[in-house]
């Protein structure tokens, strides 16, 4: 199966998790379906310049950010790091994360959430 750009499906989110600005959450798959019941998301996320991910925890589910552009700063549980292009996070069930992109720049990464 192959999945065209133009069938994607995307949208604009303000303030997630309490953040400043918004994101772009393009999806790659449509439909949980399409990860077979073991996981909730696959998407191409673009945080816009001054914007960000707010600070929120995962329970029952762990998410997996690929850096493609750009750097912010990652929230993993308290401490703060920068990650940029090529950096994977990974934060498990029971843990939290956030991002924050503090440049003039856009951040884009791919997210995966995958179920215990």
């Amino acid at each position: 199966m192959v999945r065209r750009a133009q069938e994607r499906t995307s949208a604009k989110v303000e303030h997630r998790f309490g953040a400043d600005g918004y994101i772009t959450v393009g999806n790659l798959t449509n439909t949980p379906e399409e990860l077979n019941g073991k996981g909730r998301m696959f998407s191409h996320i673009t945080v816009a310049p001054h914007s960000g991910i707010g600070y929120h925890e995962h329970d029952g589910d762990t998410e997996i950010y690929y850096v493609l552009s750009g750097k912010a700063a990652h929230n993993d549980i308290g401490t703060i790091t920068t990650i940029e292009k090529g950096d994977v996070t990974f934060t498990p069930s029971g843990f939290g994360h956030g991002v924050d992109n503090k440049s003039d720049e856009p951040v884009e990464l791919i997210a995966l959430i995958i179920y215990d």
